[in-house]
Order: structure tokens, then sequence, then C-alpha cells
């Protein structure tokens, strides 16, 4: 990810800014309802490939690691520029360039610290670095191949009087994946303004009831869930996580539980007896007066 100085890079400039961004950060479908950005906390420096239901994944790590979940908020900010671009019926194309502060201000940070300041530049970094190789297709279009999320990633600063540079502004083109997946397909989504407050998986337990349970329950085994969400833990695991999600109760716009079913059919064991056969499924509902909007094409 590069960084260049004001002077140097004169395109980066106030006449050129998309920010500030005036309405809610939105998201598209494609991004939300597959694992493509990394749960894990520390950096996943290891490849990941998921295959679910006839979709093929393979990520592949930047030096930084593979992107993460809290990456993506740099990703769901682009996409809310290009799609009020879109919507007002303006020039698009797959670059945005928006003051930093600005995006801090989005996403739910109302005094950013140097780390701040720091992680956005580390996240940059991933976001750059990290390929993906998938057969979804966007726009009626399939990639063969390799992409990064951002193509481009270029950063300016301003040096301060105590020596130190401070970001400005930056500019990021956006893969042309996602960007078809934006203006042709239109499955763009408003999210909530406390999704930036949300741990890892309530974020995506968020992010699959909005593909999902906009209007009714959607009901998904776990196993499955496991797949959408990306998660490497143990059956055993993911149940105490998300039993602690249902009891927080946080997820804006819809309620979570973690159901067992007996099933009418009894199972086998290894010594001929019948046991109960119990299926754990994860049920997602829309709260009740809640808006779950998807925006018009």
């Amino acid at each position: 990810m590069g960084a260049l100085t004001t002077a140097d890079n004169a395109q980066l400039n106030l006449l050129d800014l998309d920010s500030p961004l005036q309405g809610k950060v939105r998201g598209e479908r494609s991004i939300m309802d597959y694992p493509l950005f990394s749960l894990a906390k520390k950096p996943q420096t290891e490849p990941q490939v998921h295959e679910i239901e006839g979709i093929s994944i393979e990520i592949r790590p930047s030096g930084g690691g593979i992107a993460t979940m809290y990456d993506k908020e740099i990703v769901l900010y682009a996409i809310s520029h290009i799609n009020a671009r879109h919507r007002r019926g303006e020039r698009v194309d797959n670059a945005v360039v928006f003051a930093a502060h600005d995006f801090f201000r989005a996403t739910g940070v109302s005094r950013p610290s140097k780390r701040d300041y720091d992680r956005f530049q580390e996240a940059l970094g991933r976001l750059q670095g990290t390929q993906i190789k998938t057969n979804i297709r966007t726009g009626n279009a399939g990639s063969k191949g390799w992409f990064s999320w951002f193509s481009e990633a270029v950063s300016t600063t301003r040096r301060m009087p105590d020596g130190s540079d401070q970001l400005e502004f930056v500019k990021v083109i956006l893969c042309e994946w996602l960007y078809r997946a934006i203006t042709r397909d239109r499955e763009i989504y408003q999210y909530h303004d406390d999704y930036f407050r949300l741990s890892l998986y309530e974020r995506r337990l968020y992010e699959l009831a909005h593909c999902y349970a906009r209007e009714d329950e959607h009901e998904m085994s776990i196993e499955r869930f496991a797949q959408k969400i990306g998660s490497s833990a143990t059956i055993k695991k993911l149940k105490n996580t998300l039993k602690e999600i249902e009891a927080e109760d946080r997820i804006p716009e819809y309620r979570v539980e973690l159901r067992d079913i007996i099933e009418d059919e009894p199972a086998i064991d290894s010594l001929g007896r019948k046991r109960k056969k119990v299926r754990s499924v994860v049920v997602m509902r829309p709260r009740k007066g809640d808006s779950t909007r998807m925006l018009a094409a």
C-alpha cells in the first residue's frame, strides 16, 4: 500500500473527494453471504479453501495475513460511495477517494487515535495483498484467476510540526469482481449503525440474517452455518458461542436462536442401542417493528 505526500500526489485533493458519506454504510450480498474475510483476531497466514454448495473460494494471505472482518469495514465504505454515485445517476467507476477521518466517522469512531490510523494503514495493506479466487459470478460474468479487494490503495499524508505524518486522503480502486456486483447485480443492503459495535461472529450472523431473514424466520443447520461464516471452530465451541450471542441479544434488527430438534427417527449407536437423534439449527428472524431494507436496484 503506497504512501505519498500531498505535494507528491496533487490528484488527491478536496475536489476529488467522494466523502463525506451521506446516509448509511451499505454492503453487497456476495460478500455478506460467503466467507471471504478472516474471522481470526490474530493474523491468519495460512491459505483458506471453502467449498459450499457448489461455490468454491480460495484465499491467499498477504504478508500481514488474510484481510479480516475488521478490514472489511473499508470495503463496505467504498461500496457505499460507489452505490451512492450510481443512485444519483452520476458517472461511476471503481475508484474512491476519501478523507480518512470520514471513514472513522461513518464506522462509529468519533475520536480516532494514532493506533486507529496505524491499524487503518495495516488494513489497506491486507486488502490489497490478500488474493481471492472464486467461481461466484457477479454481473452475469465469472472471473478466472486471482484478484485482490483493492488493485490500488494510496494514501496522502501531511507533515506535522513535530515531524510526524498525518494521514489525510486515501484513494482505493475496487476489484472488478465486486464492482460488477455493485453496478449490475444491485443486491445492496443497508447496515445498521450498531453493526460496527458487534463482535466478529455477531457481524457474520447479522450479514447472514440480512441475506436470508429480512422478511421471515430462516433456519440453517449448524454445519451449514459454520461453512457460511468460515468458522474453523469445533461444532461444540461454535454452539457455545452462539448461546452466548443469543443470551446477550445485541444484534440489531434480528434475533438469533440456537435450537436443538429431536428427530422422529432415533439414531443407533455402535452397540445397537437406540439414541435420541438431535439436530442443531441456527434460527434467525427479524425483530418486530424493525426495518430490514434492501435498496432498489
